[in-house]
């Protein structure tokens, strides 16, 4: 499989620049993955974009277009990573009371190790849409980066691609209020965490190689749920974090905040986008939100809109903002004035985010629908329809041409999970 090293990402609607110099310069270790994997939340581009010249499938059923199945052990809602000849994906068995790392190979879906985490203290209490493992991995092709919530505080954990611990950072204590879901970015030397809770948590910036906090900034003592995102946006890269009735703005290897004012709401989970001029937050507690701020550090809203897409993050492509309501509800909006140029519904409530490949939305209900539709400006067109699983709240990773999904079945009372991969 062809590698690709990059050290600075730059994220546009449709693609990836990237440059090795900068770090190499710095004696900062590279970031080593392909276009075909999925190497953290939201993928490559940390948009929810796959790359366009893949040609994963369109339909599928437990009888037609698997790959492979594979049980996991425990429950998770973490999305799987995939990086190289192999899937990684964290899980808690709440009995045992044990969270771990498993890690599968990619062409057959055995299991290759599984390391465990923590032993004991899984003291989270959550809501349904929560786990003791929501946090999906981060790879940079040397090591898996992963948070847990344990004894009461946030830690995040490095491991080698054999699945030995190398180091364990303290981020914060955390007060659980509805449960913690944020994941790990990584930006050249460094990997990004946050631990936002009612107790006062933090965002911090740790060094790759040894877990040392480079930087860090304590946040305000409420309840918020985002993953840090890093976006080009207004001409420079930002680490956009939106929640706790503001939207902030950081340099992400400083740490330096570059503008922080009043908006969003207080309770967010989305990942921000951005059209490279705007950026787009949304959230659910305790109003409805969907606004885009412009991303230059006036603070300027440019509009807002009731709209209730809390848990499903937002897509951007050509030129046009996509989404899924958590009540089901597909829309197209004007991204400059915020207009619905269209909306349809859907079946069922949405935790799992659309994913876009090419000009085909893939998103999956709770239930195990996936709806796949055309991104256009002009009108709802379905594509396809599919059913797997009963139980679907983590989403998937689309890369290889390959869809890697996180799958709940029930039987006689019993929940179990698996991890698919499907393919032509």
């Amino acid at each position: 499989m062809s590698r690709i090293t990059f050290a600075v990402v730059l994220m546009f609607s449709g693609g990836l620049v990237t440059t090795a110099l900068p770090n190499q310069a710095r004696g900062v270790e590279p970031v080593q993955v392909a276009a075909t994997d999925w190497p953290w939340w939201r993928g490559l581009t940390r948009d929810g974009v796959a790359d366009e010249h893949q040609t994963p499938p369109t339909t599928w059923s437990e009888s037609s277009h698997v790959v492979w199945k594979a049980a996991v052990p425990g429950r998770g809602h973490a999305s799987p990573t995939v990086v190289g000849d192999f899937v990684y994906l964290p899980t808690a068995d709440e009995k045992e009371q044990i969270q771990s790392v498993l890690c599968f190979h990619r062409g057959t879906g055995k299991l290759a190790w599984k390391t465990d985490v923590h032993v004991g203290n899984l003291e989270q209490k959550s809501n349904k849409k929560a786990s003791q493992a929501s946090a999906s991995i981060a790879c940079d092709g040397q090591r898996l980066y992963v948070n847990f919530v344990n004894q009461g505080a946030v830690f995040t954990t490095a491991l080698d691609l054999h699945g030995q611990q190398l180091w364990q950072t303290r981020i914060s204590g955390y007060v659980t209020h509805q449960g913690y879901g944020s994941s790990p970015a990584i930006y050249e030397g460094l990997v990004i965490v946050s631990a936002d809770n009612k107790g006062g948590g933090a965002i911090a910036g740790l060094h790759r190689a040894s877990g040392k906090i480079a930087w860090k900034h304590t946040r305000p003592k409420k309840p918020n749920y985002p993953s840090p995102v890093i976006l080009r946006a207004a001409g420079r890269d930002q680490l956009v974090f939106t929640g706790c009735d503001l939207v902030s703005s950081y340099d992400p290897l400083s740490g330096e905040k570059l503008w922080e004012f009043p908006g969003a709401t207080t309770e967010c989970v989305t990942s921000t986008v951005t059209d490279g001029q705007r950026i787009f937050t949304s959230g659910g507690y305790p109003k409805n939100h969907l606004a885009a701020m412009e991303a230059d550090g006036s603070g300027t809203t440019t509009w807002e809109n009731p709209v209730r897409v809390y848990v499903p993050s937002l897509l951007m492509h050509g030129g046009h903002l996509y989404g899924v309501t958590d009540a089901g509800v597909a829309t197209c909006w004007n991204p400059k004035t915020g207009e619905t140029l269209w909306k349809s519904r859907l079946s069922g409530a949405f935790t799992s985010s659309p994913v876009l490949v090419g000009n085909r939305i893939y998103v999956t209900n709770e239930t195990g629908t996936s709806f796949i539709f055309l991104a256009q400006p002009s009108g709802y067109e379905l594509v396809a329809e599919n059913d797997l699983g009963d139980e679907v709240y983590a989403t998937p990773a689309i890369c290889g041409d390959q869809i890697f999904t996180r799958v709940a079945v029930r039987h006689d009372g019993t929940r179990e999970e698996f991890l698919y991969c499907l393919g032509k």
